[in-house]
């Protein structure tokens, strides 16, 4: 797994799930924005969040 380019923390503050418009947790390990209102996980590639749904994964089903 590579590790994303660090994400500026301005912007984490005003990003939120571009479905449910609720706020994202950080995961700094995995390089991604996670909804849990949504159930996915937003890639980050070279520092840029990718807000697509079409390119979330589903988060794990515990």
């Amino acid at each position: 797994m590579t590790v994303s380019a660090p994400v500026d923390p301005r912007l984490l503050e005003i990003l939120v799930c571009p479905l449910t418009r609720t706020l994202l947790e950080y995961d700094r390990d995995a390089g991604e924005l996670i909804s849990r209102a949504a159930g996915l996980a937003y890639p980050i590639r070279d520092g840029i969040p990718i807000m697509l749904p079409d390119e979330a994964r589903p988060l794990d089903v515990v």
